[in-house]
C-alpha cells in the first residue's frame, strides 16, 4: 500500500511541475509582449488565455491519473 501512495504523490506531483513553470513562462511573455507593444494586448490576451488552458490540461491529466493510480 506504501508503494501506491509514493506512486500517487510522485505522479502528481511531478505532473505539475511541467505546466507550473509552463504558466510561469507564458506569462512572462505575455508580459513581456504587452510591454512593447501596449496596442495588441486585445490578441495577446486571447493567445494567453489558451495557452494557459492547454498548460493546466496537462495539469488535470496527472491528477486524473494519480486518482487512477489511488484508486485502482
Amino acid at each position: 500500500m506504501e508503494l501506491k501512495e509514493l506512486a500517487t504523490a510522485l505522479a502528481i506531483g511531478l505532473g505539475t511541475l511541467g505546466p507550473g513553470v509552463g504558466v510561469g513562462l507564458i506569462g512572462k511573455g505575455a508580459l513581456e509582449a504587452l510591454g512593447r507593444n501596449p496596442e495588441a494586448s486585445s490578441d495577446i490576451r486571447t493567445v494567453l488565455i489558451l495557452s494557459v488552458a492547454f498548460a493546466e490540461a496537462i495539469a488535470i491529466y496527472a491528477l486524473v491519473i494519480a486518482l487512477i493510480i489511488f484508486f485502482v
